[in-house]
C-alpha cells in the first residue's frame, strides 16, 4: 500500500500466501524497512488465523521485539478468517493491545461487517493504538446499514480509527471505476474527512486522483499521502 510517491507501507501477506510461505515470518517486511529506512513502514503478522493464538501470553513480548528489533510499526489482524469466533475484543487480547498502545503501534484490521463493533470496543478501550480498517470492512452495499455500514460510520467518533478507500471489494459490478461504491465512499468521507482516509491499491490510484468528483485537491493530498505519512511516521504529514 503506497503512502505517497516516495514512501510505502508493507503489510503482512494475505491468508493464502501466509499459509503457504511465511506464516509468522516477518523477515521480508523487516528487511524492506531496514534496507530503505524512511521509505518503508512495516506491519507484520502475529496472532489470529493460523498464527499464534490470541490467548498466547507471549504475544505482547513478541510484538515488542517486532517493533524494537525488527523495525515494524504494528500488525495486521485478520478476524475475517475466524468469522465464527470472537477473539479480537476478547479480554485475552487486552495485553497485546496495551503493549501496542505503549509502543504507539498501528493495527491494520481486515474484518467482516458483523465484526465492526469489536473494533469499536478495542479502539475505544485503547485510544493510543491507531487502527486502519482494511477494505472498507468488506461491507455489503446491498444490505441495510445496520448490517455493517452503519457501525462503520459510527467508528468515526473514535479519532484513532482510519479508513482505507478500497472500492473493488464492496463493488457489486466489479467494473472499474466501481461507481456503485462512490455513494458509500462519499458517506465515509463526510463522516471521517480526508485526513482519516488512506487510498488502498495501486489500480485505484487514477480513480481517486482523477475521477472521484467530491474530493478537493487538498483532500487528495491527504488521502494519497499525507494521512499515511502521519499514521506510519514516514515524515511530516
Amino acid at each position: 500500500m503506497a503512502a505517497g510517491g516516495d514512501e510505502a507501507v508493507h503489510r503482512g501477506p494475505g491468508r493464502h500466501l501466509a499459509r503457504l510461505l511465511l506464516r509468522r515470518n516477518n523477515a521480508y517486511t523487516s528487511y524492506c524497512v531496514k534496507k530503505w529506512p524512511g521509505k518503508f513502514a512495516g506491519c507484520g503478522l502475529l496472532t489470529g488465523y493460523r498464527l499464534y493464538p490470541p490467548s498466547d501470553k507471549e504475544n505482547p513480548s513478541r510484538l515488542e521485539r517486532l517493533v524494537k528489533e525488527d523495525g515494524l510499526i504494528g500488525l495486521r489482524l485478520s478476524p475475517i478468517y475466524d468469522r465464527g469466533v470472537v477473539w479480537l475484543n476478547d479480554p485475552v487480547s487486552y495485553s497485546l493491545w496495551k503493549k501496542a498502545e505503549d509502543l504507539r503501534c498501528v493495527f491494520h484490521i481486515f474484518l467482516a461487517p458483523h465484526q465492526v463493533r469489536q473494533v469499536a470496543d478495542m479502539a475505544g478501550r485503547f485510544p493510543g493504538v491507531n487502527v486502519v480498517i482494511d477494505h472498507m470492512a468488506m461491507i455489503d452495499i446491498g444490505a441495510p446499514d445496520s448490517e455493517g455500514f452503519g457501525p462503520l460510520l459510527d467508528l468515526a467518533r473514535l479519532p484513532n480509527v482510519y479508513i482505507r478507500t478500497s472500492l473493488h471489494n464492496p463493488s457489486k459490478t466489479r467494473e472499474m471505476p466501481y461507481r456503485d461504491v462512490w455513494l458509500f465512499l462519499r458517506r465515509l468521507y463526510d463522516r471521517y474527512g480526508a485526513r482519516r482516509m488512506v487510498w488502498a491499491n495501486f489500480f485505484e490510484y487514477a480513480i481517486i486522483k482523477d475521477l472521484i468528483p467530491f474530493f478537493s485537491g487538498e483532500d487528495k493530498d491527504w488521502i494519497m499521502g499525507r494521512t499515511a505519512r502521519g499514521i506510519y511516521r514516514l515524515g511530516s504529514p
